[in-house]
C-alpha cells in the first residue's frame, strides 16, 4: 500500500517551474506525485498538512555549514546540526572540511555520510578539503573523495594563499565537475585583524582587518578562473569591492557564483560594541556601505545564494577576551527570518528569495532538490512568513548558543520540514522545543 499525504491550502513557490500560485501538493512514497489545483477534489491521503497562509517551497539547502564532527563534538555533531537544520527549514546542508581529522580523505567523507544516515534528518553533503590538512601546500585526494560522496571542495576557514595551488585546484576539480568554494582573505593584508578596520576598530582599540584583504584575493581568483577555467564559488561576500568584482566577472561570462550570509546583510561592525564576541566572525562584520552592497548584489543576482556559515562554538570559546575568541556564529535557525526581513526591506521577490535558498544551492552542488516538479524527492519546506517568535537560547536545536540574535523578535519560520516525504520538523505551538 502506498503511503501518501497532501499539503493543502498553501501557496506553492517554485522558481524551477516558474510557479507562484495556490496549489495542493500530493506526495506518495516520498515522491512528489502532483501539484493539484487549490481547492479541487483531491485523492484520499493518509495525512493532511494544513498550509493555510503559508508558502510551500522546495526544501531549503545550505551550502555552507560547519557540523564539527568528527573531532569537535562538544560544539556540534552531525545529528544536532541536522536537527538545527530542519528546525530552520533546511532539508539539506553541505558541511565544511575543517573537522578533526580533516575531511581530506574518502574515510572521513564516508564517516560523515554514515553519521548522517544514523541521524536520518536533513541530507548532509560533505565538502572535501582542497589541500591536505588544510595546509595550502598540496592538493588533497579530490578524486577519491568525489567517489566517496563529496559535493564540492573547500579549505574554508583557511584562505588558499598559494596562487599556484589555487590554479591547480580549479583545473583538477573541474575534471570532476566540483566547484571550488573559497574563503577570500589575504592573511598578509589582514595582519591578524580581529574585526573590520575602520571607525569601530579605532574606538575599541582592536586590530582591524581591511576590506582589501578580501578584495585582493577575490581579484586574484577571478584572474585565475579566467585563465584556467573551472567553477569558482566565493563564500560569504562582505565588501563593496568583492561584490563589484563578482558582478563584473559574471558580465564577462565566467563560471563564478557567490553567497552572502544573513549576518553580513543584517549587521554592521557596530554590533561589536561592548566587545561582543558573538559578533566576531571572519570575514568580519563591515560598514553600512558594505551591507548595502551585499543587499544590492542579492537583489540584482550577483549573489546567487544565501548561506549561513553556521559555525557553532562552546561558550568557553566565546566568553574570553575579544582577541582570543573564536570566529563565527550559529545560523541555521535564524537564516530564514533574517532573509525574509531583508527581502521585505529591499523589495526582493518571494521567488528570488526561494531561488537563493533552494534552487540555486541545489544547482551549485549538483544535488537533488530545489524543485517541486512531479517525480522529485519530497523535500519540502512549509514556511509561515508571518509567524512571530522570539529567539530564546533554550529553544535552539543546535548544541551551541553563539549568536548575537538572542532575544531578538523574529518574523517568519518553518512550520513543517519534510525530507523524503517524512515530516522531520513541525513548528512548536508554544515556541519551545519540539
Amino acid at each position: 500500500m502506498s503511503k501518501s499525504l497532501i499539503i493543502r491550502g498553501g501557496t506553492v513557490i517554485d522558481p524551477s517551474q516558474g510557479i507562484n500560485a495556490p496549489h495542493d501538493v500530493l506526495v506518495r512514497n516520498g515522491i512528489i506525485a502532483a501539484l493539484l489545483p487549490a481547492g479541487a477534489e483531491t485523492p484520499e491521503a493518509g495525512k493532511v498538512i494544513d498550509a493555510s497562509g503559508c508558502w510551500v517551497v522546495p526544501g531549503l539547502i545550505d551550502v555552507h555549514v560547519h557540523l564539527r564532527e568528527p573531532g569537535y563534538e562538544y560544539k556540534e555533531t552531525v545529528e544536532t546540526g541536522a536537527r538545527s537544520a530542519v528546525a530552520g527549514g533546511f532539508t539539506a546542508v553541505a558541511c565544511m572540511a575543517n573537522t578533526n581529522p580533516i575531511n581530506d580523505s574518502a574515510a572521513v567523507t564516508e564517516y560523515i555520510l554514515e553519521r548522517s544516515a544514523v541521524a536520518n534528518l536533513a541530507h548532509v553533503y560533505p565538502i572535501g578539503a582542497v589541500s591536505k590538512g588544510l595546509k595550502g601546500e598540496e592538493l588533497a585526494e579530490i578524486g577519491e573523495m568525489k567517489r566517496a560522496g563529496i559535493c564540492a571542495v573547500s579549505d574554508d576557514g583557511m584562505p588558499i594563499m598559494s596562487g599556484v595551488l589555487m590554479r591547480r585546484a580549479l583545473e583538477y576539480s573541474s575534471m570532476f565537475g566540483l566547484p571550488v568554494i573559497v574563503h577570500e582573505e589575504d592573511r598578509d593584508i589582514a595582519a591578524g585583524g580581529v574585526m573590520n578596520e575602520g571607525e569601530w576598530s579605532v574606538r575599541l582599540g582592536l586590530r582591524g582587518m581591511p576590506a582589501a584583504a578580501e578584495d585582493a584575493m577575490v581579484a586574484r581568483d577571478i584572474a585565475l578562473l579566467e585563465h584556467s577555467g573551472g567553477k569558482l564559488h566565493v563564500a560569504h561576500l562582505s565588501t563593496v569591492g568583492a561584490v563589484d568584482m563578482v558582478r563584473a566577472a559574471k558580465r564577462r561570462g565566467l563560471a563564478i557564483t557567490a553567497e552572502a550570509t544573513p549576518h553580513h546583510f543584517t549587521l554592521t561592525e557596530a554590533a561589536v560594541e561592548g566587545y561582543n564576541t558573538n559578533a566576531k566572525m571572519n570575514p568580519p562584520l563591515r560598514t553600512q556601505k558594505d551591507v548595502d552592497a551585499v543587499r544590492a548584489g542579492i537583489l540584482d543576482g550577483t549573489i546567487d545564494i544565501i548561506a549561513t556559515d553556521h559555525a557553532p562554538h562552546h561558550r568557553d570559546e566565546k566568553e574570553v577576551e575579544f582577541d582570543l575568541a573564536a570566529n563565527g556564529i550559529i545560523g541555521l535557525e535564524t537564516a530564514l527570518p533574517l532573509a525574509l526581513a531583508m527581502a521585505r526591506e529591499i523589495g526582493l521577490s518571494n521567488e528570488a528569495l526561494v531561488r537563493a535558498m533552494s534552487s540555486n544551492p541545489a544547482k551549485l552542488l549538483g544535488v537533488a532538490g530545489g524543485t517541486l516538479a512531479e517525480g522529485s524527492p519530497a523535500d519540502i519546506t512549509v514556511i509561515d512568513p508571518e509567524a512571530r517568535w522570539k529567539l530564546q537560547p533554550e529553544n535552539l536545536q543546535s548544541k551551541s548558543r553563539n549568536t548575537p540574535f538572542v532575544g531578538a523578535s523574529m518574523a517568519g519560520r518553518a512550520r513543517v520540514t519534510m525530507v523524503g516525504g517524512r515530516v522531520v520538523w513541525e513548528m512548536p505551538r508554544n515556541g519551545g522545543k519540539k
